[in-house]
């Protein structure tokens, strides 16, 4: 899975994990938001976090355990972060209100689609980053540093570093 190979989500592994993830998140989203120590040690079960991280509710990951977060992170509500392959993010991103980001993907040939198998690509999101109310950010894409990507814009490729992206598919606005 993690090496963006085929595989079969209804691997008994695989459908555990993801239910303990579906756990605590469910937890997370049900805890007060004066609970925020309870809220962060749900959190830090799941994802693997360099420094300080904070999640508005409600979000929803698929396993948790594949998503890096760099230091002084911020997500705004509606967080889905869809981690069947490894999510990087830098330091000091903000996502703004229902930002998605998608590993997981299937195959385009019903055929293959039909085997049930699927497979994913890993994101990459580097520091400095601002994801507008939303951005959709699809499988194997790379974010470069400096860079803002405009609200409701759909990722489908690599974004170098120092530029404001708009759009569906996302295009380069103007260099920051």
């Amino acid at each position: 899975m993690l090496a963006g190979q085929y595989y079969d989500a209804s691997d008994p592994e695989l459908e555990r994990d993801r239910l303990h993830c579906r756990d605590l998140v469910f937890r997370f989203n049900q805890t007060s938001p004066l609970d925020e120590k309870i809220r962060q040690g749900l959190l830090s079960q799941l994802i693997r976090a360099k420094g300080s991280f904070f999640f508005e509710g409600d979000i929803h990951f698929d396993y948790g355990y594949n998503i890096e977060i760099g230091d002084n992170f911020y997500a705004n509500v509606g967080c889905v972060i869809l981690d069947v392959a490894a999510v990087t993010i830098g330091d000091n991103v903000l996502l703004a209100p229902n930002v998605q980001l998608y590993t997981a993907t299937h195959p385009v040939d019903p055929q293959e689609r039909l085997t049930g198998l699927e497979f994913g690509q890993p994101i990459t999101i580097g520091d400095n980053v601002w994801l507008g109310g939303g951005a959709i950010v699809c499988p194997g894409v790379t974010i470069g540093d400096h860079v803002t990507v405009a609200a409701g814009a759909v990722v489908t490729k690599d974004i170098p570093a120092n530029v404001l992206v708009a759009g569906n598919p996302a295009k380069l606005i103007k260099h920051l």
